[in-house]
């Protein structure tokens, strides 16, 4: 079963615009999983534009499921905070600063050292890592180097390339088969939509996990929220 978990980001983007706490964030993430959601996302960046850090750690005392906490680990405040919290697993995107939405995964080989080490700290911490990575078979093989347990495939070109989906496909049906051949747990996400996931999943049938947001929550507004989840669990069946 390929699991969904909800990125809520974006509740929260709709509530730091008016001030206030409408709609409520925590509230959100209680709601997602009742809807069937197997799991919460968020992604809290230093300047804390949409999840706040102390929603953080709210949200983590409602989960019933799984609890997903993304970001930038070079942060030091990122990385407090999940220690502190200790979600099931953390996903770790190389992000810069002020950086609008993540748009790259991680250089694994250049990185092995520094990304060895960090892993490490949680997965003493007993959290599951996953580390953002290109659909490019040696970024998935340097990733195996790290001891991270899983790995996320930034589908942003896969999205993008929709309209050739048999050739948009195939780099990340490569990589995803690297990483089952490595011992490496697959998850995906960026861009994936109710037009576009269904392939997605049926060509790589072993995704263990997909984590989606903004278009969830545009869907949402027109298809009422429980509708939207329930509508992106189809998907993946």
């Amino acid at each position: 079963m390929t699991r969904l978990s909800v990125n809520i980001n974006k509740i929260a983007t709709l509530r730091n615009s008016r001030g206030g706490n409408n709609p409520d964030v925590v509230k959100a993430a209680v709601d997602v999983q009742r809807f069937g959601a197997d799991g919460v996302t968020v992604h809290p960046r230093p300047d804390e534009r949409h999840i706040r850090y102390d929603d953080v750690r709210q949200i983590k005392k409602i989960i019933t499921t799984e609890f997903n906490i993304e970001g930038n680990c070079t942060e030091q405040k990122f990385v407090d905070l999940v220690l502190e919290v200790k979600p099931d697993q953390v996903t770790l995107v190389p992000d810069t600063l002020g950086q609008l939405t993540s748009d790259h995964g991680w250089d694994t080989i250049r990185n092995k050292d520094y990304l060895r080490d960090i892993i490490s700290v949680f997965k003493k911490a007993g959290i599951r890592v996953s580390l953002f990575v290109d659909p490019v078979v040696n970024m998935v093989e340097g990733a195996a180097l790290t001891g991270t347990d899983r790995i996320e495939l930034y589908t942003e070109s896969y999205s993008r390339q929709f309209m050739n989906r048999n050739q948009a496909i195939v780099p990340f049906v490569g990589a995803a088969k690297k990483a089952k051949e490595l011992g490496l747990g697959l998850n995906a996400g960026h861009d994936l939509d109710l037009q576009n996931l269904k392939f997605f999943k049926q060509n790589i049938s072993w995704l263990d996990e997909v984590s989606i947001g903004h278009a969830l929550i545009s869907d949402a507004i027109y298809l009422g929220l429980e509708n939207a989840v329930q509508l992106y669990k189809r998907q993946l069946v």
